[in-house]
């Protein structure tokens, strides 16, 4: 027995599961999780000396790759100072200018401690400034764990095959209305159905976690229009997007001006923190200058800004930065793509940028219901596969492949022969 299975078996003893977070059980895709003893640039070492290269990347974050020198030392010089005061500090109202100053949609921000807390707080401001009490999400969509965010969600939820979650009461997802992702009738029916009760509709503008699944052309336009005619706001989750796609996200990639946005762990390069943010008419809802009550004792942490500003400042001082890693994600999707043609595949390749998905399924994959039809007993089997020969992919179907600053052609190239083994085994 190896040490990650030691430990796994020891954390099922006292952890549900054995793991802190569902996708890292590996019950989608069977054996024994890994257990990460460290991480460099774009490689991650288990505590069985096995090193891989990375492609979940903390799930997103690590966009200029793990333990980059400036950011360690960022956090490293915050933590001699203290941990966390649960007060004001210098470092998060330069993080707060910066993201205000490379958004154009953000006037002002609200820092949180995570993806779902900035979802949670998002919603409750938009119900006060609207005065109404109705969302409109997307099938497939994932805004983290809040009650009434988990309904027809994305991520370890697809993963699991459990549409909702238990111990999630019957009233807390009453106002919560789905529509399907890249149908823009589908938005339309709800807003006649609840005529003046929408208070928002939430949306990851590249739906990340169902795989990756991109906009279709002018769909994001449409409803940008429709809420703007309703009187709702549009919020953007940009826990995915937001830093990555670019300094403006998808907002900025695709044109497209939301009310709020929300921002996860890559505005802390990694640490737990978050953000949301949107016109300041609307911000000011929040307390203590509005009604809208929102707090937290880690909000602004000193150490994950120090480590986020780090970060965000490369990326702003380096903008060539951004156009290596989305050509790289290109060049991964186009050989992957050439590979699956020639072996005559049954998968879709989509992606945008540094986001990319293999799905394993014949049909074209353009919302919940289509990536639901992909093969997951074919994923599992790929994944073992990539993992034995050295490539860390997420454990799941409808995660992305992460493409980071320091991955190189070698790595992408080294990760493609891989790809083409796999076939040309199961066709042998």
């Amino acid at each position: 027995m190896d040490r990650s299975e030691q430990l796994f078996e020891r954390a099922k003893k006292v952890i549900p599961g054995g793991v802190n977070s569902p996708v890292r059980a590996y019950m989608a895709v069977g054996g024994k999780p890994r257990f990460i003893a460290s991480a460099d640039k774009e490689m991650i070492t288990d505590v069985d000396g096995h090193t891989y290269i990375d492609y979940i990347g903390s799930w997103g974050p690590m966009i200029l790759g793990h333990n980059h020198p400036a950011i360690r030392e960022a956090a490293m010089e915050a933590a001699g100072r203290g941990l966390s005061f649960g007060a004001s500090c210098p470092a998060e109202v330069e993080m707060a200018e910066l993201i205000c100053g490379l958004v154009p949609s953000i006037e002002m921000v609200r820092m949180v401690n995570s993806g779902t807390e900035a979802v949670m707080s998002a919603l409750r401001v938009a119900r006060g400034f609207t005065g109404r009490n109705k969302i409109i999400k997307f099938e497939g969509c994932y805004h983290g764990h809040c009650d009434s965010m988990l309904v027809k969600a994305g991520s370890g939820v697809m993963t699991s095959g459990v549409p909702d979650s238990a111990g999630v009461p019957e009233g807390c997802a009453q106002d919560t209305l789905t529509a399907a992702y890249n149908d823009i009738e589908s938005v339309e029916r709800l807003f006649e159905s609840f005529p003046g009760q929408v208070a928002a509709v939430i949306i990851e503008p590249v739906a990340a976690n169902m795989g990756v699944v991109v906009p279709k052309e002018g769909f994001l336009e449409k409803l940008r229009s429709l809420c703007t005619a309703e009187g709702a706001l549009l919020i953007f989750d940009e826990v995915i997007t937001g830093f990555r796609l670019g300094f403006d996200g998808a907002q900025g990639y695709y044109g497209v001006t939301p009310d709020l946005t929300t921002f996860g762990k890559i505005i802390g390069a990694g640490m737990p923190v978050g953000a949301y943010g949107g016109r300041r008419e609307i911000m000011e809802m929040v307390s203590p200058v509005g009604s809208v009550y929102q707090a937290g004792t880690l909000s602004g942490n000193p150490v994950a800004m120090a480590a986020g500003l780090a970060q965000l400042h490369i990326l702003e001082m380096q903008p060539e930065l951004y156009e290596g890693m989305n050509r790289m994600g290109g060049y991964f999707r186009e050989n992957l793509r050439e590979i699956l043609g020639r072996f005559h595949a049954p998968c879709q390749v989509t992606g945008v940028g540094s986001l990319s998905c293999l799905f394993f399924t014949a049909e074209e994959v353009t919302d919940y219901r289509s990536a639901k039809t992909s093969d997951t007993a074919a994923f599992a089997d790929y994944f073992r596969y990539m993992l034995a020969h050295g490539i860390y992919v997420a454990p799941s179907q409808f995660e992305a492949v992460f493409m980071s600053s320091v991955h190189t052609k070698e790595d992408v190239d080294r990760t493609l022969e891989v790809v083409e083994s796999y076939y040309a085994r199961k066709r042998a």
